[in-house]
């Protein structure tokens, strides 16, 4: 079954479920947010802490990777609840 198919969404002739739909469309965003997270907090943590890249990471690198990511996932949660709390 592929993203776009669910038993809420067949072309059985019955108009789908707007609950069920927007179900799919909450989860499908969600998994698409989460992909550019990693693929964005991945690509600059190793930008900034791998000045030379090799078969292993340094201990240096490795913390540097560490911190970097929790930093952008403590930003990301202050940046979010910033913009959920002004939106009530």
């Amino acid at each position: 079954m592929d993203s776009f198919s669910s038993p809420s969404l067949s072309s059985s002739g019955s108009s789908p479920n707007p609950e069920a739909v927007m179900e799919q469309i909450k989860a499908q965003l969600a998994q698409a947010y989460a992909q550019e997270f990693l693929e964005t907090v991945g690509n600059k943590c190793f930008e900034k802490c791998v000045t030379k890249p090799g078969s292993s990471l340094s201990g240096s690198e490795s913390s540097c990777i560490s911190r970097c990511v929790d930093r952008y996932i403590e930003a990301t949660g202050i940046v979010s609840r910033a913009l959920f709390s002004t939106q009530r």
